[in-house]
Parts: C-alpha cells; structure tokens; sequence
C-alpha cells in the first residue's frame, strides 16, 4: 500500500493508494488513475518522479512520490525489467532539484497549439530557460517521447536515467531530425548524453534495419583530451549495450594498429582526438563515406586553439555529415567560426553559459606566490574547509608533480598528479583509483579542466589561476555535476593581472565575496567605478 501526501509538506501522511481494481477519477474521490488526471504540483509540494505533477501519493514498494496509479505501474514495471536483467532492483534514481525537470503532456506540443502567452512548447522553453534562435523541433518532457529504440531505453533506464535534464529535453528532438546544431549550456548539465542518445539510436536503427552487414563507421565524436574522449567512449558502450552498436578510441597513447584493426573489424562510432584521428586517416585507409553525424565537443576549444585547421580537416573529409557542436562557454568569433562550419546551424542556449554553474560556491583568497603552498596546507589540514575528494589544478606538468609529492610528505595524504606527459595506461589507473576512492586528491593540469565527469568530486582548488577566464569556469565546473552543490576556492594575486575584470565579474554575477586587494588594484579600478574593461565578457 502506499500513503497519500495531504497538501502541506510537513503534515502527517493520511490516506492510502489503493493497489488493484477500479479507483475513480475524481480528485474528490479517491485515486487518480491517470497522470492527465492530476494537477500541476504547487512550489512547495511533493512531485511525482515520474511525471513532476503532484505528487500525491507514495508508491509502498518504492516510497518514491507518485502522482497516480499510471505513474506507481511505470515504477513497479521498471523495476520488474530491470531485476530480471540484471538480478535486483536498483534504487529508484531523482535528479537534482537544481536540473529539475516539468512535466508536459504531449498533447500540449501539437502544432500550431497556442495560448495568450503562446504556443506550450515556448511556455516551456521560458519555464526552463531555453532559448532557441529559429523555429526547431519542440521539446520534449520524458524520454519515451522522442521514440528511441526499446534496447536503448532500457540501457538508460539501467544507468539511473530517469527524467531528460532541460538541455536533453530540447537538443535530442533537434539531433534527431538531422538538424545542425549548437548548444550553449553550463557545465554537468547532460550535454554529453545530449549527443550519444541521437547517435545510439539512429546508428542502431539503420544497422538493424537498412545494412546490418555493412562495417563503416557512422559517426564520429571529437574531444580536445583523452581523459574526455574515453569518457564519452565508456557512456556510449553504455548506451549501445545489446544493440549492434559498436564503438572505437582513437586517442594517443594507446597503441594504433590496435586502433585500426578495431574500426576494420567494423564500428558504428569513432571517439577522437583531432591529431590523432587524422594521423590515423593518413597513415591507413579508413573508409567515411557513411559517417552521417560529426560532435565537435567543447566547440569553443576546438577552434580556439590549434584544433580548428584539424577539425575543418576532418570535415572536409566527410560527405556533409549532420553536425552537433556543444560548449559551455564561447565567444562570438568563436560563435562566427562555428556557424561557417556548417550550414542553418539551430543554436539552442540554455542557463547562462560563459558563467560558473550556480550550484559552485565560489571563494576567492588573495595569497602571493610565495605563500600558495602555505595557504593549501592550511586549508588540507582544517576539517572545516578541506572536503574530498578533491582537484587541485596548476599551471604546469612539473608543478603538478612537484605539489602532488609535497602534500604526501607535509600532510600525509596520498596525492597524485595527472597531465598530458603521462602514459595513458597511468593516467586511467589514476582516474579509476579516484573513481573507486582509493585516491582523494588529484593535482591536475587543465587536461581535467574540460568535460570530464568527476561525480565524486564537491571541492575544486584551483591553485594556479588560468589565463583564460573560459578555463577558469571550465575548471570550478568540476566541482558540481547535474547540480549538485559544490565548493571552489581560488588563489589570486597580482600575477593573474590579465584577468582580474573578468574575475570581479564572474564573482559578482556569483555573489561571491571578492578580495579587498582585488577590488583595489589599479588593474581593476576602471572596472569597478563603471567604465569598461578589456575583453568584456558577454553573457548569452
């Protein structure tokens, strides 16, 4: 039996959910049989975690929030699936309250459907702050609406995945009509599974129905980093389970052949570094007349820096695939550099992007040089401020293993240093020992400022400050995924001169406190009584 929520939060709970036989329909009545029956749910009630209505009830079996008897049966028939596959029924997985879905009838998308405050599609697009730049496909509010294959929907469902955060929500209906796309969103908000859902399924479904023999990949994702690249490899494994969807790393470090004999034997998905993909493609004859989808991840990288002549190459390379680009930050040169890679690009921004994710709590700390490592070990010694497992990032390969070897010795943590001169065997021993929490403190160079899920981690340190403020909101990004509260502290001092507008910006817009030596610094006393400041930045 399940209990029934009664409208005030903190009153007891008072009647039951009946488990069999014909409830009515009536919200006087009794039980609400269907979701459509149900009401929206009020600012402080409970919502159901199936379909974010009221939620009125409590499923007995889960004691997840439910809104109907239609919601309970979704529950009670995933978890059915889920124990026969796997042998027990996992915990029902809630999102985060900050990447909170609302729930929407699919009758509420029909064309033309219009209100005084417009269409439902762009009531919800306001609700969840959406915003797109031309007539797209409309969002959508669960993943079963987007019509993706049984297989895939139970491999997400395996994973956790319950409700589409709202980025998802509106860049897969996009992704899946063939649309070019752009995506702005913040940091940990699920742009990742917004592109391999769209590629899991289109390439399943034209294996299984149109050329199950054929062997050539079908779509490639490009990463400015291996660590991101094996991550996005790992999630899409993931995805394909049971499917025929089969995928390929192509990063260095790892030995080629091997790389090459895996995407001959046949794959649907190549997963790479710009360099090293196209160092594959010139040495061997790789065949990508039937690559139809081409990610470029992290966008604003990729064509900032010396990836942009490789990723054009590699573009050029392809018969006018679909292109999907994602970042968290951009520039509107970047913006410009984009929208000339492919043609009728849709750009879908949702949150603020070029601004810290909100659930970081941001601290600034003015330390001199000379006094950084004093500062961190005084913060590593105090239970108040010290939350692991935690990343520290510095500028330089040969600081980061200097700092990792000097907080073993002086606090007695373990500590270790990962950056690009590693081998790549060591590099993922060191991601799983962090993973698995063998490991609480990893001293990083800016190949984990980017992407790179780091679920475990709630304090990021970032003890040399970037010279690009984009890096700095990349880095502190780490410290929350899919809005779960984190922690960043800073270290600041005269040294970081080149960035202390944008900084006084990125914490104001934070509400962060700012240093007193920050505020007063002639670099910055422009700034602060109003008139402008080199490199503004602009918020989208």
């Amino acid at each position: 039996m399940a209990d029934s929520h009664p409208i005030a939060n903190d009153s007891p709970k008072i009647s039951s959910l009946a488990t069999g036989g014909d409830a009515p329909n009536d919200a006087g009545n009794g039980v609400k049989v269907s979701s459509k029956d149900q009401r929206e749910a009020l600012p402080d009630e409970p919502k159901c975690v199936i379909c974010g209505r009221y939620g009125e009830y409590i499923c007995d079996q889960t004691d997840d929030d439910v809104c109907s008897m239609e919601c309970k049966q979704s529950i009670l028939s995933r978890i059915a699936k889920s124990s026969s596959s796997v042998g027990g029924p996992p915990l029902p997985v809630k999102l985060p309250a900050a990447d909170e879905c609302f729930y929407v009838r699919d009758t509420d998308f029909k064309s033309g459907a219009s209100s005084s405050g417009g269409n439902r599609a762009e009531l919800l697009r306001k609700k969840l702050d959406i915003r797109v730049n031309r007539d797209v496909a409309e969002p959508v509010s669960t993943f079963a609406s987007c019509n993706l294959h049984e297989k895939l929907l139970h491999n997400m469902e395996a994973a956790g995945y319950d409700k589409p955060t709202p980025v998802q929500m509106q860049a897969i209906p996009i992704a899946l009509k063939g649309t070019n796309l752009l995506v702005l969103a913040d940091t940990g908000s699920g742009k990742t599974d917004s592109f391999l859902i769209p590629i899991v399924s289109e390439c399943g479904i034209q294996r299984l129905l149109y050329d199950p023999n054929k062997k050539k990949p079908l779509a490639i994702v490009l990463s400015p980093t291996r660590e991101l690249c094996i991550q996005i490899e790992e999630h899409a494994k993931a995805m394909g389970k049971s499917l025929p969807f089969k995928t390929a790393l192509v990063v260095g470090g790892d030995a080629m052949p091997g790389q090459v004999h895996r995407i001959q034997q046949g794959v649907e998905l190549i997963v790479a570094t710009p360099g090293r993909l196209i160092d594959l493609l010139t040495k061997h004859e790789i065949d990508l007349d039937d690559v139809k989808t081409l990610v470029v991840d992290e966008v604003d990288c990729m064509l900032q820096r010396g990836f942009r002549d490789q990723v054009l190459q590699i573009y050029q390379a392809l018969s006018q695939p679909q292109v999907l680009m994602f970042t968290a930050t951009i520039t509107s040169d970047i913006e410009k550099m984009a929208n000339s890679l492919a043609k009728d690009i849709a750009v879908v921004t949702v949150g603020n992007p070029n601004c810290p994710n909100k659930a970081v709590k941001q601290i600034a700390i003015w330390v001199d040089s000379k006094q950084k490592k004093s500062k961190l070990f005084e913060i590593m010694r105090s239970e108040q401020h010290f939350k692991p497992p935690v990343v520290i990032y510095v500028g330089s390969r040969i600081g980061a293993d200097l700092l990792a070897d000097t907080i073993k010795v002086v606090i007695g943590i373990k500590a270790v240093s990962i950056h690009g001169e590693k081998p790549m065997k060591e590099r993922r021993e060191i991601m799983q020992s962090f993973a698995a929490g063998e490991v609480t403190v990893i001293v990083a160079t800016g190949v984990l400022g980017r992407g790179v899920d780091l679920l475990g981690v709630r304090q990021v340190i970032v003890f040399d400050m970037p010279n690009s403020i984009d890096e700095y909101v990349h880095m502190i990004g780490r410290a929350s995924r899919m809005g779960e509260e984190g922690q960043a502290i800073v270290f600041v001092n005269s040294s970081n001169k080149k960035v202390f507008c944008e900084l006084i910006g990125v914490l104001k817009s934070a509400g962060a406190p700012i240093p007193r030596e920050l505020l007063n610094s002639h670099y910055t006393a422009a700034f602060v009584s109003g008139s402008k400041c080199s490199k503004k930045r602009t918020h989208k």
